[in-house]
């Protein structure tokens, strides 16, 4: 099946230009005639964009499933996520027992899907610092031992996210390096310095910047602006304007330029549901509609989805969709050094969004074929 889309394209100047997607990859994008006659011709409505597919790194849950459930609410979330134009992404578990991480890994890696793909497990903790726990179960927590370590390591998760001053941490960040994993600083009480040795170790994420780490003040930066400042690291931003206030994430685009933040929900199962109770990895979160906390009021994830979020981000000062939509796709693809994905580039992926005036998603691609369409 060759499919012909034609109209404005994220990344080219002007109004018309034409992708050609021949099965699940696109074989030809340019102006003027394709070399090839399609099968289909899809005409773009003016103000309409096509746009790479969204990618998440944080997906707790969404639509009242939480991904910790296993395979089928995990299942369920990847075909939902499509309406809000992802196409891939990992589900996330937050701090459990070393040993149930693993195995959430090791399930998530043969996780199969019929929409947004599946990229491989988030593991969110367990080695993270207790006083910035965040919503995570404190029970839970352990140290980065090496024993501890390979037990994650052997299930090849995509990401890990850790506290790098926990003792035996630099060693734990070189080792799941060493195995592949993108490796995470969240949820730390790390100084400056302490930041600066974890980049060096390794560290090449900083997740939910600015959340569950210490504030920067101008005598103790902290690990927040080592991560700002470093250019091998990519940080995630919850862009919602709750988790982060939006003159903050206007100085966090100035600092470290757009290439190298990566938007990420960390939604959970309130994410596109009505305001009520949810699961967030066996706890109990309530949501009011926007913001997910547990009942003492720390915040637990976010409902929040991805096109909410580039919208919210296209509308800071200085800031554009194109520059937006970026954020939320090739910039997290990088971060896991997944080349077909994340771009409009012959060769790639036909994982593809088609965003209306308003930025809002009309019509989600995976693969090639429409997972859905508004």
């Amino acid at each position: 099946m060759k499919t012909l889309i034609r109209g404005r394209v994220h990344g080219l100047k002007g109004e018309s230009a034409g992708v050609l997607i021949e099965g699940a990859v696109i074989t030809w994008i340019g102006r003027g005639s394709a070399p090839e006659h399609p099968d289909e011709e899809v005409q773009l409505a003016a103000g309409e964009l096509l746009a790479p597919g969204f990618i998440d790194l944080q997906v707790n849950g969404f639509g009242g499933h939480d991904a910790a459930e296993g395979l089928d609410a995990i299942g369920a979330i990847a075909d939902a996520l499509p309406t809000t134009g992802v196409t891939a992404f990992l589900p996330t578990l937050i701090s459990a027992p070393v040993k149930s991480g693993a195995e959430f890994a090791a399930s998530v890696s043969g996780a199969e899907s019929n929409g947004a793909r599946v990229l491989g497990a988030h593991i969110e903790g367990p080695f993270i610092n207790p006083s910035f726990r965040g919503a995570h179960d404190r029970s839970c927590l352990a140290e980065p031992t090496p024993e501890q370590v390979e037990v994650i390591a052997r299930a090849r998760p995509r990401l890990v996210t850790l506290a790098p001053e926990l003792p035996g941490a630099l060693e734990a960040i070189a080792r799941l390096r060493r195995r592949g994993v993108v490796v995470s600083a969240g949820h730390t009480g790390a100084d400056f310095e302490q930041g600066g040795l974890a980049i060096k170790a390794g560290i090449r994420f900083g997740t939910h910047i600015y959340n569950a780490m210490p504030p920067v003040h101008h005598r103790r930066p902290g690990i927040a602006l080592a991560l700002a400042l470093d250019r091998r690291v990519t940080v995630g931003l919850i862009a919602d304007g709750l988790h982060v206030h939006p003159s903050v994430m206007q100085q966090l685009v100035s600092v470290k330029g757009t290439s190298r933040i990566a938007l990420t929900t960390d939604q959970t199962a309130a994410a596109a549901s009505a305001p009520g109770s949810f699961q967030l990895s066996g706890r109990r979160v309530y949501s009011d509609g926007m913001v997910v906390k547990l009942e003492d009021g720390t915040l637990a994830g976010s409902a929040s989805t991805m096109d909410d979020l580039v919208r919210r981000t296209a509308q800071l000062p200085g800031m554009s969709a194109e520059r937006a939509i970026t954020m939320a796709s090739s910039v997290p693809a990088r971060v896991l050094g997944e080349r077909r994905l994340g771009r409009i580039s012959v060769g790639a992926c036909a994982d593809l969004v088609v965003l209306d005036a308003e930025l809002r998603v009309r019509q989600t691609w995976v693969g090639g074929r429409v997972r859905f369409r508004r």
